[in-house]
Protein backbone atom coordinates (compact mmCIF):
# COMPACT_ATOMS: atom_id res chain seq x y z
CA UNK A 1 0.00 0.00 0.00
CA UNK A 2 1.53 3.27 -0.90
CA UNK A 3 0.48 6.28 0.07
CA UNK A 4 1.62 10.35 -0.39
CA UNK A 5 1.05 11.46 3.52
CA UNK A 6 2.34 10.51 6.68
CA UNK A 7 0.15 8.31 9.01
CA UNK A 8 -0.34 5.24 11.20
CA UNK A 9 -0.81 2.26 9.55
CA UNK A 10 -4.12 0.81 9.15
CA UNK A 11 -3.27 -2.54 11.33
CA UNK A 12 -0.86 -0.87 14.07
CA UNK A 13 -2.18 -2.77 17.51
CA UNK A 14 -3.27 -5.62 15.53
CA UNK A 15 -1.85 -8.59 17.10
CA UNK A 16 -1.46 -11.23 14.58
CA UNK A 17 0.05 -15.46 15.15
CA UNK A 18 1.29 -17.01 11.95
CA UNK A 19 1.22 -20.66 11.78
CA UNK A 20 1.58 -21.00 8.67
CA UNK A 21 4.61 -22.38 6.08
CA UNK A 22 5.71 -22.26 2.24
CA UNK A 23 4.36 -19.51 0.21
CA UNK A 24 0.24 -18.31 0.40
CA UNK A 25 0.05 -18.03 4.58
CA UNK A 26 3.10 -15.93 5.28
CA UNK A 27 2.78 -13.83 2.25
CA UNK A 28 -0.75 -12.88 3.26
CA UNK A 29 0.71 -12.32 6.90
CA UNK A 30 3.79 -10.22 5.11
CA UNK A 31 1.44 -7.99 3.58
CA UNK A 32 -0.65 -7.56 7.55
CA UNK A 33 2.64 -6.74 8.84
CA UNK A 34 3.31 -4.19 5.48
CA UNK A 35 -0.35 -2.68 7.10
CA UNK A 36 1.18 -2.16 10.22
CA UNK A 37 0.12 -5.61 12.22
CA UNK A 38 2.12 -7.18 14.44
CA UNK A 39 3.01 -10.82 13.20
CA UNK A 40 4.41 -13.26 15.49
CA UNK A 41 5.83 -17.10 13.21
CA UNK A 42 5.87 -19.48 15.21
CA UNK A 43 7.73 -22.27 14.22
CA UNK A 44 8.67 -26.43 15.78
CA UNK A 45 11.33 -27.27 16.88
CA UNK A 46 14.34 -27.38 13.83
CA UNK A 47 15.63 -30.52 15.19
CA UNK A 48 12.54 -32.53 14.71
CA UNK A 49 11.74 -31.22 10.40
CA UNK A 50 9.44 -28.75 11.98
CA UNK A 51 10.98 -25.81 9.88
CA UNK A 52 9.23 -23.48 7.37
CA UNK A 53 10.72 -25.48 3.84
CA UNK A 54 11.33 -21.96 2.40
CA UNK A 55 14.15 -22.05 5.06
CA UNK A 56 15.94 -24.33 2.18
CA UNK A 57 14.56 -22.86 -0.90
CA UNK A 58 17.29 -21.61 -2.98
CA UNK A 59 19.87 -21.98 0.23
CA UNK A 60 23.13 -20.57 -0.98
CA UNK A 61 26.95 -21.16 0.03
CA UNK A 62 26.63 -17.70 1.16
CA UNK A 63 23.95 -18.36 3.20
CA UNK A 64 25.21 -21.17 5.05
CA UNK A 65 28.20 -19.56 5.66
CA UNK A 66 26.00 -16.43 7.07
CA UNK A 67 24.00 -19.13 9.14
CA UNK A 68 21.04 -17.53 7.68
CA UNK A 69 18.10 -18.85 5.91
CA UNK A 70 17.31 -18.83 2.30
CA UNK A 71 16.08 -15.69 0.68
CA UNK A 72 12.92 -16.84 0.20
CA UNK A 73 12.61 -17.41 3.85
CA UNK A 74 14.00 -14.33 4.64
CA UNK A 75 11.73 -11.86 2.02
CA UNK A 76 8.41 -14.20 3.12
CA UNK A 77 8.92 -13.06 6.49
CA UNK A 78 10.36 -9.92 6.69
CA UNK A 79 9.26 -7.60 9.20
CA UNK A 80 8.09 -10.72 11.53
CA UNK A 81 8.89 -11.61 15.24
CA UNK A 82 10.51 -15.64 15.04
CA UNK A 83 9.58 -17.91 17.53
CA UNK A 84 9.85 -21.52 17.59
CA UNK A 85 7.78 -23.48 20.06
CA UNK A 86 6.40 -27.43 19.86
CA UNK A 87 2.78 -27.58 19.28
CA UNK A 88 3.17 -31.14 19.80
CA UNK A 89 3.94 -31.05 23.46
CA UNK A 90 1.73 -29.25 26.28
CA UNK A 91 3.95 -27.03 27.28
CA UNK A 92 4.03 -25.41 23.42
CA UNK A 93 0.10 -25.50 23.62
CA UNK A 94 -0.30 -23.67 26.95
CA UNK A 95 2.90 -20.84 25.49
CA UNK A 96 0.81 -20.65 22.52
CA UNK A 97 -2.28 -20.18 23.70
CA UNK A 98 -1.35 -17.49 26.23
CA UNK A 99 -0.39 -15.72 22.74
CA UNK A 100 -3.55 -16.07 21.50
CA UNK A 101 -5.86 -14.57 24.41
CA UNK A 102 -3.63 -11.02 23.40
CA UNK A 103 -3.75 -11.58 19.67
CA UNK A 104 -6.41 -10.79 17.02
CA UNK A 105 -5.67 -13.05 14.53
CA UNK A 106 -4.38 -16.73 14.07
CA UNK A 107 -4.14 -17.92 10.88
CA UNK A 108 -2.73 -21.83 9.72
CA UNK A 109 -2.24 -24.14 6.95
CA UNK A 110 -2.69 -27.31 8.42
CA UNK A 111 -4.88 -29.87 6.69
CA UNK A 112 -8.22 -30.39 8.13
CA UNK A 113 -8.28 -31.80 11.55
CA UNK A 114 -4.64 -31.19 12.93
CA UNK A 115 -5.40 -28.23 14.93
CA UNK A 116 -7.67 -30.07 16.61
CA UNK A 117 -5.31 -33.09 16.95
CA UNK A 118 -2.94 -30.04 18.86
CA UNK A 119 -5.59 -29.40 21.15
CA UNK A 120 -5.96 -25.93 19.34
CA UNK A 121 -8.94 -25.99 17.28
CA UNK A 122 -11.53 -23.38 16.99
CA UNK A 123 -13.76 -24.07 20.02
CA UNK A 124 -10.35 -23.98 21.90
CA UNK A 125 -8.95 -20.89 20.52
CA UNK A 126 -12.75 -18.90 20.41
CA UNK A 127 -12.93 -19.90 24.57
CA UNK A 128 -9.28 -18.47 25.04
CA UNK A 129 -10.13 -15.10 23.17
CA UNK A 130 -13.78 -14.33 21.70
CA UNK A 131 -12.44 -11.65 19.93
CA UNK A 132 -10.59 -13.99 17.97
CA UNK A 133 -10.20 -14.04 13.94
CA UNK A 134 -9.50 -17.40 12.57
CA UNK A 135 -8.23 -18.10 9.35
CA UNK A 136 -7.51 -21.83 7.75
CA UNK A 137 -5.51 -22.12 4.33
CA UNK A 138 -6.24 -25.63 2.76
CA UNK A 139 -6.49 -26.95 -0.71
CA UNK A 140 -9.79 -28.19 -0.63
CA UNK A 141 -11.37 -26.25 2.28
CA UNK A 142 -11.94 -28.15 5.67
CA UNK A 143 -14.64 -30.33 4.58
CA UNK A 144 -15.62 -32.43 1.67
CA UNK A 145 -14.03 -36.06 -0.06
CA UNK A 146 -10.81 -33.95 -1.51
CA UNK A 147 -10.13 -32.29 2.41
CA UNK A 148 -7.63 -34.55 3.35
CA UNK A 149 -5.78 -34.60 -0.57
CA UNK A 150 -2.27 -33.06 -0.67
CA UNK A 151 -1.80 -30.31 -3.52
CA UNK A 152 -0.20 -27.20 -4.75
CA UNK A 153 -1.23 -24.42 -7.20
CA UNK A 154 -0.94 -26.75 -10.22
CA UNK A 155 -3.43 -28.97 -8.88
CA UNK A 156 -5.67 -26.46 -7.87
CA UNK A 157 -5.73 -24.33 -10.62
CA UNK A 158 -6.06 -27.18 -12.62
CA UNK A 159 -9.20 -28.84 -10.81
CA UNK A 160 -10.55 -24.87 -10.78
CA UNK A 161 -10.61 -25.05 -14.63
CA UNK A 162 -7.99 -22.21 -15.20
CA UNK A 163 -5.11 -24.73 -16.47
CA UNK A 164 -7.31 -25.90 -19.30
CA UNK A 165 -7.87 -22.27 -19.77
CA UNK A 166 -4.36 -21.40 -20.49
CA UNK A 167 -3.62 -22.55 -23.53
CA UNK A 168 -2.97 -21.93 -27.18
CA UNK A 169 -5.10 -22.00 -30.37
CA UNK A 170 -3.63 -25.52 -30.66
CA UNK A 171 -4.79 -27.18 -27.07
CA UNK A 172 -1.27 -26.81 -25.64
CA UNK A 173 -1.36 -26.12 -22.22
CA UNK A 174 0.99 -23.44 -20.72
CA UNK A 175 2.34 -23.83 -16.66
CA UNK A 176 2.30 -19.76 -15.69
CA UNK A 177 5.52 -18.79 -14.05
CA UNK A 178 2.75 -17.06 -11.38
CA UNK A 179 1.22 -18.92 -8.43
CA UNK A 180 -2.64 -18.30 -9.27
CA UNK A 181 -4.01 -20.60 -6.63
CA UNK A 182 -1.56 -20.37 -3.69
CA UNK A 183 -1.37 -16.06 -4.23
CA UNK A 184 -5.25 -15.24 -5.22
CA UNK A 185 -6.36 -18.39 -3.88
CA UNK A 186 -4.64 -18.25 -0.66
CA UNK A 187 -2.74 -15.05 -0.13
CA UNK A 188 -5.18 -12.67 -0.87
CA UNK A 189 -8.20 -14.09 -0.02
CA UNK A 190 -6.89 -14.83 3.89
CA UNK A 191 -5.86 -11.49 3.15
CA UNK A 192 -9.57 -10.36 2.44
CA UNK A 193 -11.03 -12.81 5.00
CA UNK A 194 -9.19 -11.52 8.12
CA UNK A 195 -9.51 -7.95 6.96
CA UNK A 196 -13.00 -8.57 7.04
CA UNK A 197 -12.98 -11.15 10.08
CA UNK A 198 -11.57 -7.98 11.69
CA UNK A 199 -14.14 -5.64 11.11
CA UNK A 200 -16.74 -8.15 12.61
CA UNK A 201 -15.06 -8.43 15.56
CA UNK A 202 -14.48 -4.67 15.99
CA UNK A 203 -18.29 -4.39 15.77
CA UNK A 204 -19.73 -7.21 17.49
CA UNK A 205 -17.14 -8.44 19.95
CA UNK A 206 -16.75 -11.66 18.65
CA UNK A 207 -14.44 -13.25 16.00
CA UNK A 208 -15.17 -15.89 13.35
CA UNK A 209 -13.46 -18.69 11.42
CA UNK A 210 -12.28 -18.09 8.13
CA UNK A 211 -12.41 -21.09 6.26
CA UNK A 212 -9.87 -20.61 2.89
CA UNK A 213 -9.64 -23.36 0.11
CA UNK A 214 -7.50 -22.18 -2.32
CA UNK A 215 -9.04 -24.23 -5.61
CA UNK A 216 -12.71 -22.96 -4.24
CA UNK A 217 -11.43 -19.34 -4.24
CA UNK A 218 -9.85 -19.79 -8.08
CA UNK A 219 -13.36 -20.84 -9.14
CA UNK A 220 -14.76 -18.26 -7.48
CA UNK A 221 -13.14 -15.75 -9.30
CA UNK A 222 -13.20 -17.98 -12.84
CA UNK A 223 -16.36 -15.95 -13.62
CA UNK A 224 -15.74 -14.84 -17.49
CA UNK A 225 -15.30 -18.87 -18.77
CA UNK A 226 -18.02 -19.11 -15.80
CA UNK A 227 -20.06 -16.60 -17.81
CA UNK A 228 -19.43 -18.20 -20.95
CA UNK A 229 -20.51 -21.71 -20.02
CA UNK A 230 -24.00 -20.58 -18.78
CA UNK A 231 -24.56 -18.31 -21.38
CA UNK A 232 -24.15 -20.87 -24.11
CA UNK A 233 -23.37 -24.54 -22.41
CA UNK A 234 -19.89 -25.11 -23.53
CA UNK A 235 -16.47 -23.79 -22.08
CA UNK A 236 -14.44 -21.04 -23.99
CA UNK A 237 -12.43 -23.06 -26.66
CA UNK A 238 -8.62 -22.11 -25.55
CA UNK A 239 -7.27 -19.29 -27.62
CA UNK A 240 -10.66 -18.69 -29.32
CA UNK A 241 -12.37 -16.24 -26.80
CA UNK A 242 -12.78 -12.62 -26.66
CA UNK A 243 -9.50 -12.40 -23.87
CA UNK A 244 -7.58 -15.76 -24.90
CA UNK A 245 -6.81 -15.16 -28.72
CA UNK A 246 -10.26 -14.76 -30.80
CA UNK A 247 -10.11 -11.18 -31.30
CA UNK A 248 -7.26 -9.45 -32.95
CA UNK A 249 -7.38 -6.15 -30.64
CA UNK A 250 -6.29 -8.46 -27.64
CA UNK A 251 -3.70 -10.90 -27.75
CA UNK A 252 0.45 -11.24 -27.72
CA UNK A 253 2.16 -10.72 -30.23
CA UNK A 254 6.14 -11.22 -31.24
CA UNK A 255 8.11 -8.46 -32.58
CA UNK A 256 10.70 -9.07 -35.35
CA UNK A 257 13.86 -8.90 -32.31
CA UNK A 258 11.75 -12.20 -30.74
CA UNK A 259 10.12 -10.11 -28.25
CA UNK A 260 6.46 -9.78 -27.67
CA UNK A 261 4.13 -6.98 -27.94
CA UNK A 262 0.83 -7.59 -24.63
CA UNK A 263 -1.84 -5.69 -27.04
CA UNK A 264 -4.78 -4.69 -24.86
CA UNK A 265 -7.22 -2.63 -27.53
CA UNK A 266 -10.16 -4.00 -26.44
CA UNK A 267 -12.54 -1.26 -26.57
CA UNK A 268 -13.32 0.18 -30.29
CA UNK A 269 -11.75 3.31 -29.47
CA UNK A 270 -8.53 2.07 -28.48
CA UNK A 271 -8.48 -0.26 -31.54
CA UNK A 272 -9.08 3.06 -33.72
CA UNK A 273 -5.96 4.34 -32.36
CA UNK A 274 -3.95 1.24 -32.99
CA UNK A 275 -5.09 0.70 -36.28
CA UNK A 276 -3.82 4.47 -37.19
CA UNK A 277 -0.51 3.76 -35.53
CA UNK A 278 0.85 1.42 -37.39
CA UNK A 279 -0.69 2.79 -40.65
CA UNK A 280 -3.34 0.45 -41.20
CA UNK A 281 -6.59 2.58 -40.83
CA UNK A 282 -8.64 0.54 -43.02
CA UNK A 283 -8.63 -2.55 -40.02
CA UNK A 284 -10.28 0.26 -37.70
CA UNK A 285 -13.46 -1.48 -38.94
CA UNK A 286 -13.08 -4.53 -38.33
CA UNK A 287 -13.65 -5.08 -34.43
CA UNK A 288 -16.06 -7.68 -32.32
CA UNK A 289 -18.23 -4.65 -31.62
CA UNK A 290 -18.92 -3.71 -35.09
CA UNK A 291 -19.79 -7.40 -35.49
CA UNK A 292 -16.24 -9.23 -36.39
CA UNK A 293 -16.90 -13.15 -34.85
CA UNK A 294 -14.65 -13.44 -31.86
CA UNK A 295 -12.77 -16.75 -32.43
CA UNK A 296 -14.05 -16.66 -37.12
CA UNK A 297 -12.21 -16.92 -39.67
CA UNK A 298 -12.29 -13.26 -40.40
CA UNK A 299 -10.98 -12.88 -36.61
CA UNK A 300 -8.46 -15.26 -37.02
CA UNK A 301 -6.94 -14.22 -40.54
CA UNK A 302 -6.81 -10.64 -39.14
CA UNK A 303 -4.84 -11.56 -36.29
CA UNK A 304 -2.15 -12.86 -38.83
CA UNK A 305 -2.14 -9.98 -40.50
CA UNK A 306 -1.74 -7.74 -37.71
CA UNK A 307 1.19 -9.87 -36.23
CA UNK A 308 2.65 -10.19 -39.74
CA UNK A 309 3.02 -6.06 -39.11
CA UNK A 310 4.27 -6.48 -35.81
CA UNK A 311 6.95 -9.21 -36.47
CA UNK A 312 8.19 -6.07 -39.08
CA UNK A 313 9.97 -4.37 -36.65
CA UNK A 314 11.84 -4.88 -33.32
CA UNK A 315 10.51 -4.51 -29.58
CA UNK A 316 12.19 -0.62 -28.88
CA UNK A 317 10.50 0.33 -32.34
CA UNK A 318 6.80 -0.21 -31.50
CA UNK A 319 7.28 0.48 -27.81
CA UNK A 320 8.10 3.88 -29.67
CA UNK A 321 5.48 4.10 -31.73
CA UNK A 322 2.45 3.98 -28.82
CA UNK A 323 4.56 5.70 -26.45
CA UNK A 324 2.12 8.52 -27.16
CA UNK A 325 -0.94 6.84 -28.82
CA UNK A 326 -3.28 5.94 -26.06
CA UNK A 327 -4.03 1.90 -27.19
CA UNK A 328 -3.48 -0.11 -24.20
CA UNK A 329 -0.13 -1.91 -26.21
CA UNK A 330 2.84 -2.32 -24.18
CA UNK A 331 5.93 -4.43 -24.04
CA UNK A 332 6.33 -8.23 -22.82
CA UNK A 333 8.87 -7.38 -19.80
CA UNK A 334 11.40 -9.89 -18.50
CA UNK A 335 11.08 -8.69 -14.54
CA UNK A 336 14.75 -7.63 -14.28
CA UNK A 337 13.27 -4.57 -16.82
CA UNK A 338 9.68 -4.26 -14.81
CA UNK A 339 11.94 -3.57 -11.54
CA UNK A 340 14.18 -0.86 -13.60
CA UNK A 341 10.83 0.90 -15.14
CA UNK A 342 9.63 4.10 -14.38
CA UNK A 343 6.56 2.77 -13.85
CA UNK A 344 8.04 0.57 -10.99
CA UNK A 345 10.76 2.75 -9.62
CA UNK A 346 10.54 3.75 -6.01
CA UNK A 347 7.18 2.44 -5.18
Amino acid sequence: MNSTTQHEPPLAGIKVIDLTRLLPGPLATRHLAELGAEVLKIEGPADQGQDDGTRQMGLTAADRRADEPALTFRELNRGKQLLRLDLREPAGVAALLERVRHADVLIEGFRPGVMDKLGLGWEVLHAANLRLVVCAITGYGQHGPWAHRAGHDINYIAMAGVLEQIATQGGELAVPNFQIGDLMGGTQAAVSGVLAGLIGAQRSGRGCYVDISMSHEVLRHHVLAAITLKSTGRTPVPGRDLLSGGAPCYGVYRTGDGRHLAVGALELKFWRALCQAIGRPEWAAQHWSLGLAVGGPASLALRGELAAVFATQPLAHWVAVFETVDACVTPVLRLDETLEHPVFLNQ
